[in-house]
């Protein structure tokens, strides 16, 4: 298998913590891939028309997409119901959690994207505050979600982990350890697993 991937991405990193987890990363062929908004890369677009990452490509050509979509794959190669629950309540409520985690980091990136691709003249404020206060609320939410920070490890934990390790990374001065404590010790604790450690995203 072949993984699309840059050190930056927290979609990537996300895929990178799993497999780890799950004792598959030695299966994996990471390939690193650039992608920027604006920017045409002809032969990436042909392994998927969305130009995201990571991508998972199979030994016999499929190609599986999206970062969440992969973690359920490898949650399955390696048996099922490891980081994902396999049925009832529980798999719900991960799946839900995740998907709103998907959503704050997609809101994140865009204000990355806002802040330092898209030429300032062109620089919508309110657009972009509205996006920022999406991820803001989002952590608030699981600041208080005290079932989130303390259930046995999955991929929304895995997910909430990429979410605090892109904030460090990308919005270093927003303050979110001051003001979510709990998730701020959510974070140390994840940063014991040789997973979440190994994977940190290069430095700023």
């Amino acid at each position: 298998m072949k993984l699309s991937f840059s050190p930056a991405s927290p979609f990537a990193r996300k895929v990178r913590i799993a497999a780890i987890e799950l004792g598959l990363i030695d299966k994996i062929e990471f390939v690193p891939e650039t992608v920027v908004p604006g920017q045409a890369n002809e032969k990436y677009s042909r392994v998927t028309p969305l130009k995201k990452l990571p991508v998972l490509m199979l030994d016999n050509g499929d190609v599986i997409l999206d970062s969440y979509v992969i973690v359920e794959y490898l949650d399955e190669l390696a048996g099922g119901g490891k980081l994902i629950p396999a049925s009832g309540a529980a798999r719900w409520k991960v799946k839900s959690d995740h998907s709103m985690l998907q959503g704050m980091l997609d809101s994140m990136l865009l204000c990355r994207y806002e802040q330092m691709v898209r030429p300032e003249p062109l620089r919508w404020k309110a657009w972009g505050e509205d996006h920022w206060n999406r991820a803001w609320s989002g952590m608030a939410r699981f600041e208080n979600q005290s079932d989130m920070l303390s259930r046995p490890f999955d991929v929304s934990q895995i997910a909430l982990t990429c979410v605090l390790g892109y904030a460090d990374f990308r919005f270093s001065d927003c303050g979110w350890r001051k003001a979510y404590p709990k998730l701020d010790a959510f974070h140390e604790k994840m940063l014991a697993r040789p997973s979440v450690k190994i994977s940190l995203p290069p430095a700023a």
